[in-house]
């Protein structure tokens, strides 16, 4: 004890330069008293040389480490004889310590540098990159996948086995990975896939055979219930080709997301969809491809958005409190992303997206409540901002087609849920949002857009049995437009209201723009109408309506549009009748809400002309729509009768000489008539009772009986009857022929 201390006093009386010239080696603390430092280092300096007795460098490195460790054991005999005692009696190998023993250890198990370093090319640093790498780092040759392989995989897939799944599986992924251009896939693999013909086979044989043998493999006996699902982990088999199955798996989300060919992703997809009960025993798999399906909801083929949402809708009603949430707030945004633009040939998927996502959300009316509420309040945020800033932009973020999809997918969800206690509250503010985007803007430019809200609240209002005052909005554009007037321009085409929210001015001009909106009053006037005729109020209802349509008919000139609006009223005062007449036959009072309500079941039930008519009308209608929607015109799908008229020019000569007597024309009218022929727009020409118009009536009548030969041909006309003579012949009608197909 008293030896330590001294060394440890004269260690804290060093000086800084003493101490680093003594050198840091542990072991001179061990070392005796009396042992002078410089043979100390000295010996280890001899130990260490490159030049010592064991001939290298590494040799005497090694030789010197053992005998310094040799020293500490013999002087652990003085220091500590009881520990030294037990080493004899237990680990006799310790204390025989051989210094050449260490040493040829050490020597074996180094590698030996070469003399001379060979530099490899970069062709072989490429091959070795690409060559597989064994489990401890090493590469190993990948075998190439052949047909007489795959073939062999089927016959013996008959009987699987998991080490025959295992070799499947390892050249599935090898052949997946192919389709990104890539071989990370294939490090881990000892197959590659490199001819297209294997490919194909390869991917048939796993799509068609192989989940069916594994289904086997897990489950020996088929379920007697086939309408239960049995989970894969049940299996007693599960634990050996659960790894196997979830590399298959990730596998088949790379193939959807890879594959462009419509035709192989929906061979794809029908085999996911086969394959959700071993997805969703893996949740990070099952979200990605979750993730991929909403992908191809939103953006593929008919066929593939079909598919991918029998997917979506297959893992949501297995896991509703997992993913459906998510599902459904991915679906609402993709929806809200894809229908930026509608045109006639986007529309359809439009309504398909909104079908099915409505769909989903009737799974949990709760869930459907937290994502109606919160987006139906940004809506109702959009348009407050709109109605308080009064400015241009943002009007145009209510005035889109984003918004008024976004508010027909809500009503379509309320009305396909109800009835619904949770959601139930959501249709006043809902009804509130719709209306106040009708009356923010109510110019005619956005009649167009009025009409799209027209129609999502009459739909909400019939499914939910709301009264929602709809039809003031539709009477008020029959006093705010002129249909007299004269129309600015011509225009070829219609106007499509189902495509556009705003009118130009250009448009407002045009006849189609009166044409189509008279057919579009026409349309949502009936529409709410009948969705209000079995109503016991029926009667009251309609009454501003046929008070508004009577004023129409007497202000309006324009037969057309006239004609339309009479036959409306004609069915709207038949039903108000036929209602009046059955509930004057009633006995309960006004008071009785639940004698009113089977009251109007029972009359819904029976049907009212009002409903009748509509039945009628709505496929003639939908047929319409659908013809414009496909980009086919109307007139030529049907054989429409050809009225045969006489051309003029071409008997002007022999009617001059025909009727010279009655109507002595000079050259001066000749050349007029010429004028007005060559000026069809001409207002004068269209007059009635005008001199033209008297003339030219004059000039296309044809005598019925000039070809029979009659005397009275002849003979001439008769002086006194000019009029009937200039009204012409009667025209001739073919009969309509129509097609199987219409």
């Amino acid at each position: 004890m008293a030896a330590a201390w001294t060394r440890k006093r004269r260690l804290a009386e060093l000086t800084v330069d003493e101490f680093l010239a003594s050198g840091f080696d542990s072991e001179s603390d061990s070392e005796p008293e009396g042992a002078p430092e410089a043979e100390t280092r000295a010996a280890r300096g001899a130990a260490r040389s490159p030049d010592g007795p064991g001939g290298s460098p590494l040799a005497s490195r090694c030789k010197g480490r053992a005998s310094e460790h040799k020293d500490q054991l013999s002087r652990l005999k003085d220091k500590d004889p009881e520990f030294y005692k037990f080493l004899q009696e237990n680990d006799q190998s310790l204390l025989n310590f051989s210094d050449s023993d260490s040493s040829e250890d050490e020597e074996d198990r180094l590698h030996p540098l070469p003399d001379v370093l060979e530099e490899a090319s970069e062709e072989e640093e490429d091959e070795e990159d690409r060559a597989p790498r064994g489990p401890a780092g090493k590469r190993k040759d990948s075998a190439s996948v052949t047909l007489a392989m795959v073939e062999r995989w089927k016959q013996a897939a008959k009987h699987l086995t998991p080490k025959l799944f295992h070799e499947v599986v390892q050249a599935f992924r090898a052949a997946v990975a192919t389709t990104q251009g890539e071989q990370e896939g294939t490090e881990t693999s000892k197959f590659q896939v490199t001819d297209s013909a294997v490919f194909n086979a390869l991917v048939t044989f796993c799509i068609r055979d192989l989940f069916g043998c594994l289904q086997e493999l897990l489950f020996r006996k088929a379920p007697k219930d086939s309408s239960r699902v049995l989970q894969p982990s049940s299996s007693p088999l599960w634990g050996k080709l659960r790894l196997d199955i979830k590399a298959y798996l990730s596998s088949v989300i790379q193939l959807v997301a890879c594959v462009a060919e419509a035709t192989v992703v929906a061979a794809v997809l029908q085999h996911v969809s086969s394959c959700v009960p071993y997805f969703l025993t893996f949740p990070k798999q099952c979200r990605m491809l979750l993730k991929r399906m909403v992908v191809l909801w939103g953006t593929g083929e008919e066929t593939l958005r079909v598919l991918a949402f029998l997917v979506l809708v297959k893992v949501c009603r297995h896991k509703k409190d997992v993913f459906l949430s998510p599902v459904l707030k991915q679906m609402y945004i993709t929806y809200v992303r894809n229908c930026r633009f509608t045109s006639p040939s986007t529309l359809p998927l439009v309504s398909f997206m909104q079908r099915t996502l409505t769909e989903l959300l009737a799974l949990d009316a709760g869930v459907a409540y937290q994502h109606a509420f919160l987006y139906i309040r940004q809506l109702a945020i959009h348009l407050r901002n709109a109605m308080t800033t009064r400015k241009k932009e943002t009007y145009q973020s209510v005035y889109n087609w984003q918004f008024v999809h976004c508010l027909y997918l809500w009503c379509r969800a309320l009305s396909t849920i109800c009835p619904s206690e949770a959601l139930q509250p959501l249709i006043y503010p809902l009804s509130q949002v719709v209306i106040g985007c009708i009356k923010l803007v109510p110019t005619a430019r956005f009649y167009p857009l009025r009409m799209h809200c027209v129609r999502a609240l009459t739909l909400l209002s019939e499914s939910t049995g709301t009264f929602i005052p709809v039809l003031p909005f539709v009477l008020e554009i029959f006093q705010q437009v002129d249909f007299n007037r004269r129309p600015g321009r011509m225009s070829s085409r219609p106007i499509n209201f189902a495509v556009i929210l705003k009118l130009s001015k250009v448009n407002l001009q045009e006849k189609a723009y009166r044409d189509g909106l008279v057919e579009q009053l026409y349309d949502l006037s009936l529409e709410y109408l009948h969705s209000q005729a079995h109503s016991i109020a029926f009667p009251e209802l309609a009454l501003p309506a046929v008070l508004q349509l009577k004023s129409f008919l007497r202000e309006c000139k324009v037969a057309n549009y006239c004609r339309q609006v009479r036959q409306l009223l004609e069915k709207v005062q038949e039903n108000a009748e036929h209602v009046r007449s059955l509930r004057q036959r009633v006995s309960f009072g006004v008071s009785d809400q639940r004698a009113v309500d089977a009251w109007e079941k029972r009359t819904r039930e029976e049907g009212t002309p009002l409903t009748k008519y509509y039945s009628q009308w709505r496929k003639l209608r939908d047929r319409e729509i659908q013809l414009e929607i496909s980009g086919k015109e109307r007139l030529e799908d049907l054989n429409f009768p050809e009225v045969k008229r006489r051309k003029v020019a071409d008997r002007k000569d022999e009617d001059r000489a025909e009727f010279k007597d009655l109507f002595d024309l000079d050259s001066a009218e000749d050349e007029d008539e010429d004028e007005d022929e060559d000026a069809p727009d001409s207002p004068e020409r269209g007059t009635p009772g005008s001199p033209r118009a008297w003339q030219r009536r004059e000039e296309e009548e044809e005598v019925s009986d000039s070809e029979d030969g009659s005397p009275d041909t002849e003979a001439g006309p008769n002086p006194q009857e000019p009029w009937q003579l200039a009204q012409g012949p009667e025209d001739e009608l073919q009969d309509l022929e129509l097609s199987e197909d219409d």
